[in-house]
């Protein structure tokens, strides 16, 4: 090895981090001025095109509500329409923020249209035009097959993974929220006053939870049951903490029973549940850690131990072999 060569590079790499430095050190510009000139730019625009921008927004309604109706008439042609199903749809969609009736439609109409594209497009690829043509008929039969079941299930596996970011987004923030629903019902505001509170304050950290609490507290004031608007809650948010949250609620709407000491044993309930999901997070962690362990981390400390010996033990046996 040359040394010196490895020692001009390692200074050359130096002195070009030092310039890059200095050149960052003395070429900063005011991030203020940068910051109104976009917004005096936005304002101009904004001022210019609100009357297009209007204009557009409307035009994109309009076409996609004539899309959804184009996808309606086909289904329903079709009699793949069934009341339960959208219903069902609609609930998961509901569960997952999505609160729109024609994005059922939309499930529904990709359900049957991706296995239809997909499978088309991979049958004339496969069969047609002879893509992976070193695969054997049994793999190219495979692969037609996992593509038409993969994309049957795209839809309700997206719809199953947004439900379930959703819901544990909500359950992080839940016992905050409850200490907060605790603090304002201490402080005699009513339930739907206190529930329009703690979603604004909520808000900002748990957007999720903010939302459902801001939706529980416009159906409080509109509803003419409170229970409804409980057990809405309860349906767009399916977890067991919600439901116990939401019987609380319910008992003490029903019989009267002290508010904020109900809300407070529930709170630190759900804070000692957390803690323990965390704690179990922690034991699965050498575990987890025990594959990449040995395939990355041993192998290079044993490059590090024993090359240097392995170095060694070399030039000592071609010395002794000349």
């Amino acid at each position: 090895m040359d040394y010196q060569l490895i020692g001009s590079m390692l200074a050359g790499v130096t002195a070009l981090a030092a310039f890059v430095a200095l050149y960052a050190v003395m070429t900063v510009r005011d991030p203020m001025a940068r910051r109104v000139k976009a917004l005096n730019e936005r304002r101009e625009q904004l001022k210019a095109g609100i009357a297009g921008s209007t204009k557009r927004a409307r035009a994109n309604v309009a076409r996609k509500r004539q899309g959804k109706r184009h996808m309606h008439a086909l289904l329903s042609s079709l009699k793949m329409l069934q009341d339960s199903q959208l219903r069902s749809i609609q609930t998961r969609l509901m569960q997952a923020g999505i609160r729109s009736k024609d994005a059922a439609i939309s499930v529904v109409f990709w359900r049957m249209a991706g296995p239809v594209i997909l499978g088309l497009v991979m049958v004339t690829g496969v069969y047609g035009l002879d893509w992976f043509a070193d695969w054997g008929p049994m793999q190219r039969y495979l692969l037609v097959a996992g593509t038409l079941v993969g994309s049957y299930k795209a839809p309700d596996l997206w719809l199953r993974n947004a439900v379930t970011k959703r819901l544990d987004a909500v359950r992080k923030g839940l016992p905050d929220a409850l200490d907060l629903l605790v603090i304002c019902a201490e402080a005699g505001l009513t339930i739907d006053v206190a529930f329009d509170r703690v979603a604004r304050e909520v808000g900002r950290a748990y957007p999720e939870l903010g939302d459902e609490f801001g939706l529980t507290s416009i159906e409080l004031g509109l509803l003419t049951d409170r229970r409804s608007a409980f057990q809405n809650l309860a349906e767009r948010v399916p977890l067991d903490a919600v439901k116990g949250v939401v019987t609380t609620l319910v008992q003490t709407e029903k019989y009267g029973t002290p508010l904020a000491s109900a809300l407070r044993v529930l709170s630190a309930e759900f804070r000692n549940e957390r803690m323990m999901r965390a704690e179990e997070k922690a034991a699965r962690l050498p575990a987890i850690m025990t594959v990449p362990l040995i395939l990355f981390i041993l192998p290079t400390l044993f490059i590090v131990i024993l090359g240097p010996a392995a170095c060694s033990i070399s030039d000592a046996f071609s010395k002794g072999g000349v």
